[in-house]
C-alpha cells in the first residue's frame, strides 16, 4: 500500500506560480509511474502531468511550457512546480502513483493523495 501525501497548495495571484510536493511511503517508489491530476468544481478530474520511473515527463496541453514535474527517487518525492498561473488552474490537485498502462488515464494509478486545494485569483 503506498501512502501520498501532497503539500505546497494555496492561493496565489494569476501570473504566480507555486510548487507542489508528494511525499511517497513506498520503498519501492522508484519503480512507479508518479503524476498530477486536478479537479475543478463541477468538472471531471484530469491528467496534468506525470513522470515515468525513468524520470520521461509528459504534460497536458494546457499545462505544457508552464509546469515542470520532477522525482527524487532517493527521497521518494515528486514534485510539481508550477509557473505563471492562472484563474483556470484552480482545482483540487491530486498526487499519483501507479506502475504504467495509459498514464494520461485516472485508470492507470493505484494510489491518490488527498488533494492539495490551488486558487488562483484573477
Amino acid at each position: 500500500q503506498v501512502q501520498l501525501v501532497e503539500s505546497g497548495g494555496g492561493l496565489v495571484h494569476g501570473g504566480g506560480s507555486l510548487t507542489l510536493s508528494c511525499a511517497a511511503s513506498e520503498r519501492t517508489f522508484s519503480d512507479y509511474y508518479m503524476g498530477w491530476f486536478r479537479q475543478a468544481a463541477g468538472k471531471e478530474r484530469e491528467f496534468v502531468s506525470r513522470i515515468s520511473a525513468g524520470g520521461l515527463p509528459r504534460y497536458a496541453d494546457s499545462v505544457k511550457g508552464r509546469f515542470t514535474i520532477s522525482r527524487d527517487n532517493a527521497k521518494n518525492t515528486v514534485t510539481l512546480q508550477m509557473n505563471s498561473l492562472k484563474s483556470e488552474d484552480t482545482a483540487v490537485y491530486y498526487c499519483v502513483a501507479g506502475r504504467g498502462g495509459l498514464t494520461t488515464s485516472p485508470s492507470a494509478y493505484d494510489y491518490w493523495g488527498q488533494g492539495t486545494q490551488v486558487t488562483v485569483s484573477s
